[in-house]
């Protein structure tokens, strides 16, 4: 099978839904003429022209409620935020808007909109421009969010999330664009709300999401050599969460460690650990334990940025702890 970056996933993936429904469009800063800010749209401009692939100003606020504005009429349009951090300006758009129009409106609405852009930190951008929303999108009922870094899931998943009738919120990693794997070259769709075993284990499970799965599958090649057998699950999409799929896997290994590059507090990681004990409460035989970023903003420093990070070292730890509990 063929091999190709996670931005080219991406531009498939639109690339193919846009000659699908004429009713999809794309739309954002940079998206058209200069290709967009990290290449995912390249060529699109000239194949579809600038009425279904438009420039806007910087103004996220602006160009966001005429994408909701636009999918409330019929439209299934696709809003790229050059970064997730800019999209702080169009929260109330997604949140009081899009996120609620179909139960205000008592169904007469839909807002097939997807929300899409870099998320993450990038090494040294400082802490307004390394932020994880994953979570806070989440909170929000109304909204599905996906975050993945296999660029075959990242190209199924966001297929599904521009035929999906609900406004979706897609993160993608802002230093990952360039990430390669397989991605097969006939027509497919991945089901949101579905996670998937990386890497199969007996001893603890592992969960995380986008580039942590990563960080992950490292820390379990790195625990396989104490004789540690770590099953490793990428969620992939953060709401609806899989839950399933998790427990399932903790009945088996009886512990679990929750990977979340974002803040500790009320995060995805949380929210996973709620989850389990309460559905796998009996099958646990060790605490679980989370592994977050740092609980502040993400410093400027290349050695902060580092020490501030989830890494194969800090997992290694974490699971070493309660697998000798």
């Amino acid at each position: 099978m063929r091999e190709i970056q996670l931005r080219e996933a991406l531009r498939e993936a639109m690339t193919e839904e846009m000659h699908r429904d004429p009713n999809v469009f794309l739309m954002g800063e940079e998206v058209a003429k200069y290709n967009g800010a990290y290449k995912v749209s390249k060529g699109m401009l000239e194949e579809f022209g600038p009425e279904r692939v438009r420039d806007t100003p910087i103004a996220e606020l602006g160009f966001t409620a005429i994408g909701v504005g636009a999918a409330m009429n019929g439209l299934r349009p696709i809003v790229e935020f050059m970064t997730w951090n800019f999209a702080v300006l169009a929260f109330d758009q997604i949140v009081n808007h899009a996120a609620k129009v179909h139960s205000m409106s008592a169904g007469e609405f839909t807002c097939p909109i997807v929300f899409r852009g870099a998320t993450g930190v990038a090494g040294q951008l400082g802490q307004q421009h390394s932020q994880t929303f994953e979570s806070w999108m989440a909170n929000v009922p109304g909204l599905k969010v996906i975050s993945c870094i296999d660029p075959a899931d990242a190209k199924g998943l966001l297929k599904s999330a521009i035929r999906d009738d609900n406004p979706v919120c897609f993160m993608e990693s802002e230093i990952m664009y360039n990430h390669k794997g397989p991605v097969p070259e006939e027509e497919y769709l991945v089901p949101i709300g579905e996670a998937v075993v990386r890497r199969s284990g007996t001893d603890v499970t592992l969960v995380a999401f986008n580039k942590m799965v990563l960080t992950a599958l490292e820390a379990a090649e790195e625990l396989s050599k104490d004789g540690i057998s770590a099953e490793v699950i990428d969620l992939r999409t953060i709401r609806p969460l899989d839950f399933e799929t998790v427990v399932r896997s903790v009945k088996k290994t009886n512990r679990l460690v929750a990977i979340d590059e974002s803040w500790p507090f009320a995060g995805v990681s949380a929210e996973v650990a709620y989850e389990v004990q309460k559905y796998a409460f009996d099958y646990l035989d060790a605490p679980v334990l989370r592994v977050n970023g740092a609980d502040a903003s993400v410093p400027y420093a290349a050695s902060l940025v580092e020490a501030w990070m989830p890494n194969p070292e800090k997992i290694v730890k974490a699971v070493k702890e309660v697998a000798y509990v």
